[in-house]
Formats: C-alpha cells, structure tokens, sequence
C-alpha cells in the first residue's frame, strides 16, 4: 500500500506555534507574574495594550502600540503582527469578560498562549470573604448599565466590573428605586496594588467620589415592599408599560416555557408591542438576545422603555411588518408570533428558523384559532387552549372573572 499524504487517514495535520502572547497583568505589574510569563513580556518585540498596561510594564524596552481606535480594529492591529515576538496586556484573566475572549474569536486560539492572573472577581471575592461560587459576576463595562438591574434579588450578591466612576452611584440608584436601598455596596480599587482603596455605604446613602477603574460588590437586602423581579418568566403586568394589548402574566409564563430560553439564544418577536415577551426571554438566559418587530412607533417606544426599567437595554427594535421586516435579520432560535399570523409571515418566519428552533404563536379571535388550526394541521405541532380567570370583587363578595381566553400553536423544527 502507497503511503497515503498526510490527513488521509484521519491523522490530525500539525498545529501551528502559537505566535501571540496574550498576558494578564494586574495592578502589581511586572514582579505579579509568573517568571515564565514575565520572560515571555520581556523578550516582547512589540507590545499592545491600553495605557494603564503600558504604564505597569514600562520597565521593558519594546515597541508599544496603544489600542486603536475604535476598538473593532483591534484583530487586523493583531494580525498585522504576525511574524513578531507579539504580546498583548490584558487586566486580570483574559478569558473572563476580558480581551482576549475577542481576540480568540478573531485569531485560531492554537495561535494563541494565554497567561491568566487573578482576576478582579477573585481579588473581591477574597477581600470580602465571599464564595466566588455563590455570586453572580457582571460586567458592564463598555456595556448598558441598566443590564445589572435583572439581577437584583433579595440576599443576591454581585461582583460587578464597573464602566467608570459614575457607575456605582447609577447602581445605587438602581437598588433604590426597586426598594433595595439597604443594600451594601463596596468599591475596590487599585486591588493588589500599593494604591488599593475600599469605599463602603449602603445604596440609599452612597455619595463616595471613586477612581475610574474599579470593582463594585453588591450584597443587595430588599426591603418588605421591594420589587420582586425574577428571572423565570411571569413578571406582574404592572411592571410594563402598555396601551393595554400585551401577553398576559399567566399566558407569557407558559409562552416562553414553549420558546425554551437558553444561553445566547436570539428570538424574534413578530409584533412585540410592549415588549413583555422580548424581555421576558432576556432576562431569562445570560447573554439571551431578542429583536422586536413591530410597526408602530409609540408600541416601540414603550417597548424600549420596558427594557431600559427591567434590565434588558440590548433588545433590538425594528420597525416594519411581517414578513417583509424579517429580511436581513440574522437566523433565530426562537419566535414568538403574538398577533397577525398569515400564511406568509408563517412561511418567511419558518424558513429563517435555525434547526431545532421553536416557534409559538398565540391567537384570541376565532378567526386566528381557525388560522392556527390550519397551520396546525399541516406542519404538526401543538395546539393548547389557555385559559386564566383572576378573583376579583363581585358585589360585596369575591369571584373569579376569565380573562379572554388564548389558542396557541406551538412547534420545533426538525
């Protein structure tokens, strides 16, 4: 038998060197690494990273390049140096809501050494005594502060990488106004450095002027009346502002129990309205990602409004019908119809559907049950009849008045 070439025969081809150093650095700089790691920076030919990791490494002569701007333009900055002995400086652990989680979507992580340091989440964890196991860890930096507030929960607590110095008073604000304001909040700057500061005050009484970059610990303690906001869908409807047509409390609950929110995961919401249901499937996966689609503007207005107060500012809203709004959106996961179900917003809807997607559409009228029926019987699925009454007063006495009763076709794709 003639020897075969390489690969022919299920043997794995040759991993390139990795050629990229990717080094966390914290605020003791240099005499903080490792000494293989710091052997690696200091025979660095060229060295990238922002201000801060230039100025804890200045004691190597290297070439320095600053993070360009905009950020985006980071990787073909990386690519470009290729061939050099390359390292990038990154705080703390790169991989854990840091840069270099970017970069190894832009460069082959075999082409890449990470040096991992003490993150600014086990810094704070060990500065408080608290299990690193048992909070959760959020970054807003760069990002919408208003997403920290899907997790504010009675006896929670929160490692959370700040945006700059005005964002622990806007968390205070946060805690406050959703009846959290005894909560404990401590700032951590300069942790491991010889400029390490702590600042401490509950919510309701923080006024502390902090250093731009730094840590902010919540131990949140609600107050008896303090709104209660969980992550596992059915939200009060009186938390959403509406003009009345939006997916009732006991409806949506089961609705999203059909669309399965789940990490990342994109939904389109074909008619949001207010956006309970959009919102609804963010909050109830990190990283979930919803887009709205919906013509009228004072229905979108509202629905941005509702994402900003419960924590979802990323949901995405476009204006438009269905089907023609759906073109150029990227593939969902999941998609809720709540309203105006044809034939063809079916088809268009179905056919963007990712395999194993699912799609729940919900009906009042008998005219869209006939619709759903229809459809139904034709590509399967599910048909459930949901109805909800609610107690109410009836003359000097208590009784249970129905709400409208809902038809809804549910169904994945395989």
């Amino acid at each position: 038998m003639a020897d075969a070439p390489l690969g022919a025969l299920g043997a794995t081809p040759p991993r390139p060197d990795p050629w990229l150093h990717i080094v966390g650095i914290g605020e003791d700089g240099l005499a903080g690494l490792t000494p293989a790691t710091r052997a690696v920076v200091e025979s660095a030919e060229v060295i990238l990273g922002g201000d801060r990791h230039h100025h804890l490494s200045d004691a190597i002569t290297a070439e320095r390049i600053a993070w360009p701007s905009p950020f985006s333009a980071m990787i073909e900055t990386i690519r470009g140096l290729r061939g050099r002995r390359a390292v990038v400086l990154v705080t703390g652990d790169p991989l854990w809501f840091s840069a270099g989680a970017r970069i190894a979507r832009g460069i082959p992580p075999e082409e890449i050494t990470f040096h991992p340091q003490l993150s600014a989440f086990q810094l704070a964890s060990a500065r408080l005594g608290w299990s690193l196991a048992d909070c959760e860890t959020l970054t807003v930096h760069g990002r919408p502060v208003e997403q920290m507030i899907a997790f504010i929960q009675p006896e929670a607590r929160l490692l959370i990488l700040t945006t700059g110095a005005e964002t622990p008073a806007k968390i205070a604000r946060f805690l406050t106004e959703r009846g959290f304001g005894a909560s404990r909040m401590t700032v951590l700057a300069a942790m491991g450095g010889a400029e390490e500061r702590r600042f401490e005050a509950r919510a309701d009484a923080w006024d502390h002027e902090v250093p731009e970059f730094n840590t902010l610990a919540v131990e949140c303690v609600a107050a008896p009346d303090a709104a209660l906001l969980p992550r596992v869908p059915g939200l009060d409807d009186a938390l959403f502002r509406s003009d009345g047509t939006m997916t009732k409390r006991e409806v949506r609950a089961i609705t999203l129990a059909k669309l399965m929110p789940m990490r990342g995961a994109l939904l389109w919401d074909i008619g949001c309205g207010s956006g309970s249901v959009a919102i609804e499937w963010m909050r109830a996966a990190r990283y979930a990602r919803a887009i709205g689609i919906e013509p009228r503007a004072d229905r979108r207005a509202l629905a941005a409004e509702n994402a900003l107060a419960l924590g979802t500012p990323r949901l995405e809203l476009v204006a438009g019908d269905a089907p023609a709004a759906l073109e150029g959106l990227p593939a969902p996961d999941a998609i809720f119809i709540g309203g105006g179900l044809t034939a063809e917003v079916f088809a268009a809807a179905f056919a963007a559907l990712r395999p194993l997607g699912r799609l729940a559409a919900n009906a009042v009228t008998i005219e869209g049950e006939a619709r759903l029926a229809a459809l139904a019987a034709e590509h399967g699925g599910e048909l459930t009849r949901i109805d909800i009454s609610r107690s109410g007063p009836v003359g000097g006495l208590t009784g249970f008045k129905p709400l409208r009763p809902v038809t809804q076709w549910s169904l994945v794709k395989r």
